[in-house]
């Protein structure tokens, strides 16, 4: 029978000397047991004696068991550590997961929504209102420029430079970029800075730089900009699951449909690395797949 020490060791291990949240540790433990729970339905008695073989039978398992690639990529990695530690320790004087490839993760391809969508999003807002002028505003700065959500929030009225219909960003890795806006997206943007912001800013307790804020003058949040975008979408009868990052995949996705080139989208959307962006002309070859079985005579 497995000695069960090991595991208690590596538990109090990821507690003390990791200093793991109890949610993480209870995590890494759910996976080990059910990892036991096979090691012992396989008559192993001894941790010497798992090898790269009985691994694969292992994960080979769950994936017929129709786990999750998430999961299973959790697993492993759980796996992977306990073994490491059973080596590091002297349970084991080898690291059988060491010989085991990392399963690959699901290609996921990101939310879109069509043109027509758009347009119905962002004309949503009521623009009578200081609000629904802020926010018609963020619509068509986040569709014209796919900006990140965390790089909208951090906007300043120093970053844009609207003459040249451009603003200013800095992204992940503190990259600085110019990003077009467009006539559209530069139009509403003025109106907002000279009509709704400073009304939004007369309930300010202190001067703020930031571009877009909230009803009390402060800077939106992450958070409020996420739930202002479901509540719109969920009003203009689209799915409340379209969220900032769909602006932005959208915004990707269309300009390569509409011809542009690959290097400039990864440019505006400032990705250090252009396979980062190739996932967008996979989305736009299942949508030509869809176009044409829609519409081919004989599709």
């Amino acid at each position: 029978m497995l000695d069960r020490t090991p595991i208690e060791d590596y538990i109090v291990f990821l507690k003390v000397e990791k200093g793991l949240a109890e949610n993480t540790v209870e995590s890494y433990k759910r996976d080990i047991e059910h990892y036991l729970t096979f090691l012992k339905k396989n008559n192993i008695d001894d941790w010497k004696k798992i090898d790269r073989y009985l691994l694969l039978n292992y994960f080979s398992a769950e994936k017929e068991a129709n786990k999750a690639d998430n999961t299973i990529i959790r697993m492993f990695s759980s796996i992977r550590k306990f073994h490491q530690f059973l080596k590091q320790e002297n349970y084991t004087s080898e690291d059988p997961m060491l010989y085991v490839k990392t399963p690959k993760k699901a290609e996921i391809l990101p939310k879109i929504v069509s043109m027509d969508q758009i347009d119905q999003l962002i004309q949503t807002p009521d623009t009578s209102k200081v609000l629904g002028v802020r926010d018609r505003t963020i619509l068509e700065v986040l569709y014209a420029t796919g900006l990140r959500i965390t790089e909208l929030i951090d906007l300043t009225v120093d970053d844009v430079h609207l003459s040249m219909q451009l603003i200013q960003v800095v992204g992940k890795g503190n990259k600085e970029r110019l990003i077009p806006i467009g006539e559209i997206g530069t139009k509403w943007l003025d109106y907002y800075l000279t009509t709704a912001r400073p009304e939004l800013l007369k309930k300010a307790s202190k001067e703020s730089s930031a571009i877009f804020l909230n009803t009390r003058g402060k800077p939106l949040s992450r958070q409020g900009i996420w739930k202002k975008i479901k509540q719109i979408a969920r009003e203009a009868g689209l799915s409340d699951t379209i969220t900032p990052h769909t602006l932005r995949h959208s915004f990707a996705t269309h300009l390569l449909e509409n011809g542009a080139d690959l290097r400039v989208v990864q440019e505006l959307l400032g990705h250090s690395n252009v396979s980062t962006t190739q996932i967008y002309t996979h989305i736009t070859k299942h949508r030509l797949k869809d176009v044409y079985s829609l519409y081919h005579p004989r599709a």
